[in-house]
């Protein structure tokens, strides 16, 4: 008999939660887990630790700008770095003991080390191999950088070395206009590093709403942020207390060079499957180095599996969770499901830019009928009592049926509101689904029906 019906490869996202699901559905289960704690790169070198510093600076913003607004007078606090580490390790913390607690209640056993798989049904931990009758891997991605650049994490680092920096750098380049460089960087911004960021492409956030991304970077260029747009890094040159980034514009070739302390490299994560042994199982993947799967997340191989950023897909924390609770039920013998179409993004600056199903461009390129409805925040009477009056809601809808195809919001709580999109479009629902729904005044939430009005006969507020 197996030691096990299932086996996860990873603790993350997507790894945790598919441990837990396959034990509530009666499985005997255990996830292998080579860090000191649970939760992945998302809770301890990600998702958590940058949004307890995008909170805390974002808190200092508010101080030095918004409160003698509102009558809260007084010197505006300085900056101790080293508390504000310390509180981002203590959520850290919290959040990566409550999975252990959990990992406890549901009765799944944590394997300790990094795993590799051997052959079909077994999960080499150190010297101990483990036989399950299925394994799930969930080993998801690691930081990817530009040739001829050597990351240090001291002074050219990647998102996990600017989380945990020294001191607060005088000036900071960023490479690479993805949701991690902004976030990062308007994080320093905020403490006072100048930031700069240099982006290949032409926009920032590749693969946003046109219309939102250009709004977006001007919001951040009010915020202090400098673009580099269209340019090409060719090299890094690291000094003995600086870095010089050497760069070449795209549209004539021109050649430059910018000085900082510190360089972060956001160009990207790549699927982290070193160690597991998948060439010599003949585990199929893709030229990208993603594990190849089936609808039902199956590889090549029977009784393996892959979920999150290992495989095909945006390399998002909820998507790898949605896929771990999917292929549990499969694993079970039940139905699993994720809905490609409607899986929300979010970028966690401020204001939060979040967006779900197709882009203006997407709906253009693929020749598809559709209207358009907006609303700007400085219309929301919450948002504006909030000194958070810029972006606006844009949701785009199928021309004769009215279904929406897909929203787009910049704007206070963003990350928040983009899931009252999400359910309606879940189960198929039109503008004005959401335009005759009722929603409590004075919210933000207030938009997203305003734009849903704007779809059929005009918003009120506009």
């Amino acid at each position: 008999m197996a030691d096990y019906d299932v086996i996860i490869i990873g603790g993350g996202p997507g790894g945790y939660v598919c441990a837990i699901r396959c034990a509530q559905l009666g499985l005997k289960t255990a996830c292998v887990e080579g860090r000191d704690a649970l939760g992945g790169t998302c809770l301890n070198v990600g998702c958590i630790p940058s949004k307890a510093l995008l909170h805390a600076s974002h808190s200092l913003h508010e101080a030095e700008h918004n409160f003698a607004k509102m009558g809260l007078k007084g010197k505006s606090p300085s900056v101790d770095w080293d508390q504000m580490k310390a509180y981002k390790e203590d959520v850290i913390g919290q959040n990566t003991k409550g999975i252990e607690f959990l990992f406890k209640k549901n009765k799944v056993d944590w394997i300790k080390g990094w795993g590799s798989i051997p052959a079909a049904g077994q999960v080499k931990v150190g010297d101990e191999v483990h036989t399950a009758k299925n394994i799930v891997i969930a080993t998801g991605s690691e930081a990817s950088s530009l040739p001829g650049i050597e990351v240090d994490e001291e002074m050219i680092m990647t998102s996990t070395g600017a989380l945990d920096l020294p001191k607060v750098p005088r000036k900071m380049v960023v490479i690479g206009a993805g949701v991690i460089g902004l976030e990062m960087g308007s994080v320093y911004a905020r403490l006072g590093s100048e930031v700069t960021v240099v982006e290949f492409l032409d926009q920032v956030t590749p693969g946003m709403d046109g219309e939102i991304a250009k709004t977006f970077q001007r919001t951040l260029k009010k915020q202090g942020l400098k673009f580099v747009m269209g340019a090409a890094v060719q090299s890094v040159e690291k000094l003995k207390t600086k870095a010089k980034v050497h760069y070449k514009l795209r549209k004539n070739d021109k050649e430059d060079m910018i000085e900082a302390d510190v360089v972060l490299v956001a160009t990207g994560r790549r699927p982290f499957t070193d160690g597991l042994g998948l060439d010599a199982l003949g585990v199929t993947l893709s030229p990208r180095g993603q594990v190849a799967t089936n609808d039902h997340w199956a590889t090549n191989i029977d009784g393996i599996y892959a979920i999150g950023d290992a495989i095909d897909g945006p390399m998002l924390a909820h998507k790898a969770e949605d896929e771990g609770m999917a292929v549990a039920e499969v694993i079970a013998g039940k139905k699993g499901h994720v809905n490609y179409n409607v899986i929300p993004g979010v970028v966690y600056t401020n204001p939060e830019v979040a967006a779900v199903g197709q882009t203006e461009e997407q709906l253009k390129d693929a020749g598809h009928a559709y209207k358009v409805g907006k609303f700007s925040f400085m219309g929301n009477g919450r948002a504006k009592a909030m000194f958070a009056g810029e972006g606006f809601v844009k949701i785009l809808v199928d021309a004769e049926t009215d279904r929406i195809l897909g929203a787009h919001i910049l704007g206070p709580q963003a990350g928040e509101m983009i899931h009252e999109i999400c359910v309606a479009m879940e189960f198929g629902a039109s503008a004005q689904d959401i335009a005759l729904t009722c929603h409590a005044h004075p919210t933000c939430s207030e938009a997203v029906r305003e734009a849903a009005l704007a779809c059929g006969d005009g918003a009120i507020h506009a």
